[in-house]
């Protein structure tokens, strides 16, 4: 039985079959020439050495050699359990180190049904069969027409088979795909991770590898998203810069286009993709839950990071009411809890401040709720607290009101409109007005920011002396806003970002605009009160008695001109 006999074979020829496993039973007696012939089949040009690997090679024009190389695939595919590790090492060697994209489509659809065949009739090879899809998933062509793309089809088809019908087979994949992720140091292999992360998304978008072992792949697609993160390093010189004020850093200032820059742009447009895609299939929920868990393991406590943190992002804006909601919730979960250590509770309120301020999809009313937790939070602490400002002791009670005051200097006004969301943050002042004195400790930007919110806004009355124009920012880095960093600078994800999110300047064009009066100020004395606008009137009002206002009025007299930066909560981070 040789080549030429499997060049016009039918299938359905029972002799044929049948001398096909003639020639591999007759290698295990030491007879291999019928079965070198065979082995031949399975070898096809390759390109000259030195050609983009990453492109597709040339394809043999021989019709006869592809007929017969697809005829064997079947017959050995219903013949798997004669074949021998050892005797028939080579052809299985060729089998499952196959390129299938060098292949014409009607071989790789029979290759593939093989390697399901190999898979699930003895376990032996199911590893092997496993790091063959995947290898042919990291190597596939940059461009995949018409025709490729139902092969990548194909591919994923086979591994949702064959973990279907070895229930076993997610567990072993999941090692396999995570040890062939590109690595960020590998820059000549690094562009494949692209689409190699792409097609891991599809896996976790299956209903059999999915339910086993989707969290670990999304575990997976966060950790590549973080380490690409940290390999950008174009905001370093932006948060170091001394000359810039902490809200004064959404410039147009757009990442250099370097290589990983380009790709984490892309990954972020595909992982986008993907949680609206699980949102139109009703599962975003569920996608969300093992997001955060990825966050909460990688990303929190991690520093610098300037887009990972924003896949939560803008999962949240895709359902504000429910994961936007469960979002914050678990963030100040984690800051309240006693359990967790310092540095996961100072985390976790930074980036919730952060996320209350600059998402415009989450409404006033439960930003609102979210501050009197913390203002009761913080106050409950001065409650129970003797000492005098000390950072390095009570820094979770600093970066809560450094948290407060941050949000507040983007949603003071919207909160500040209606009177029941004024009465949550009454606490306010007497934590600001403790004798740890927070005003002194927070970060001086943000203090001085909020001074002039609360001056604008009616909520303190403040004296021009409390507007600190002239301001060290030797600590921009570990400003709050860091951690949620506008603008947008990856150039195809921006558009999907930049809808949700509130810039600085809106936040300035609404104070600067507003008529500004301030208690004990003269000027407006005579204004009749037909010549009141009520709205106006409420923005303006403090939410303290006049006589306690103006004592911290006195008390904030006292404070030097400079805020040294230098004890914020942030700084043994």
């Amino acid at each position: 039985m040789g080549a030429e006999e499997v060049e016009t074979a039918d299938l359905s020829d029972k002799a044929l079959v049948s001398a096909i496993r003639e020639v591999l039973a007759s290698a295990q007696s030491g007879d291999t020439d019928q079965y070198n012939e065979l082995v031949q089949l399975m070898y096809i040009k390759k390109k000259k050495s030195g050609d983009d690997a990453m492109a597709q090679p040339e394809v043999p024009d021989d019709v006869d050699v592809v007929a017969q190389r697809e005829t064997l695939l079947k017959i050995l595919s219903h013949s798997v359990a004669c074949l021998d590790d050892v005797h028939h090492n080579h052809l299985l060697q060729l089998i499952l180190g196959t390129r299938i994209w060098d292949h014409k489509p009607n071989v790789i659809y029979a290759l593939l049904d093989l390697i399901i065949s190999l898979a699930t009739t003895s376990g032996k090879h199911l590893s092997s069969c496993l790091d063959t899809l995947v290898s042919n998933l990291r190597s596939q062509p940059r461009k995949l027409d018409n025709k490729m793309l139902e092969v990548l089809s194909r591919v994923h088809a086979a591994l949702h088979k064959i973990s279907y019908l070895v229930p076993l087979a997610p567990s072993i994949l999941l090692p396999i795909l995570a040890q062939s992720m590109p690595s960020v140091h590998d820059k000549a292999r690094l562009q494949v991770v692209v689409p190699y992360v792409k097609n891991l998304l599809k896996l976790e978008n299956s209903s059999i590898i999915g339910k086993v072992v989707g969290k670990d792949i999304l575990m997976m697609v966060m950790g590549r998203f973080r380490d690409l993160d940290s390999e950008i390093e174009c905001d370093d010189n932006l948060q170091n810069d001394s000359s810039l004020a902490m809200f004064d850093m959404e410039l147009d200032v757009a990442v250099e286009g370097t290589l990983v820059s380009k790709l984490l742009d892309d990954l972020m447009v595909e992982s986008f993709n993907h949680l609206k895609s699980c949102q139109d299939a009703g599962r975003l929920d569920e996608v969300f839950e093992n997001l955060f868990e990825s966050f909460e393991n990688l990303i929190l406590n991690t520093q610098k990071l300037k887009f990972s943190q924003f896949l939560m992002f803008y999962a949240c804006s895709l359902d504000p009411e429910n994961c936007g909601v469960k979002f914050a919730s678990k963030l100040l979960e984690k800051f309240l809890s006693s359990n967790n250590n310092q540095v996961t509770r100072t985390n976790a309120v930074t980036y919730l401040a952060s996320y209350l301020a600059r998402a415009n999809f989450l409404s006033a009313s439960f930003v609102a709720s979210m501050l009197k937790r913390l203002v009761d939070e913080c106050a409950d602490y001065c409650r129970t607290c003797n000492d005098d400002a000390r950072p390095e002791v009570h820094q979770v009670f600093y970066s809560g009101c450094q948290a407060i005051l941050y949000v507040l200097c983007f949603r003071m006004r919207s909160i500040l409109e209606v009177p029941h969301f004024q009465s949550q943050l009454t606490p306010l002042e007497s934590v600001l007005s403790h004798k740890l004195d927070p005003l002194r400790v927070c970060l001086s930007s943000v203090v001085s920011e909020f001074l002039i919110q609360a001056k604008a806004c009616g909520l303190f009355i403040v004296s021009d002396a409390f507007i600190f124009d002239d301001l060290s920012e030797s600590e921009l880095s570990r400003a709050l806003g860091g951690f949620f960093p506008f603008p947008w600078l990856l150039e195809k994800s921006n558009s999907l970002i930049s809808p949700h999110f509130i810039k600085r300047s809106e936040v300035k064009k609404t104070y600067e605009q507003a008529e500004v009066t301030v208690y004990g100020d003269t000027d407006n004395e005579e204004d009749s009160d037909d010549d009141v606008d009520p709205d106006n009137e409420m923005n303006k009002m403090s939410i303290t008695p006049k006589h306690s206002v103006m004592h911290e009025t006195e008390r904030l007299l006292k404070m030097p001109s400079r805020i040294s930066p230098s004890t914020s909560p942030r700084e043994s981070l």
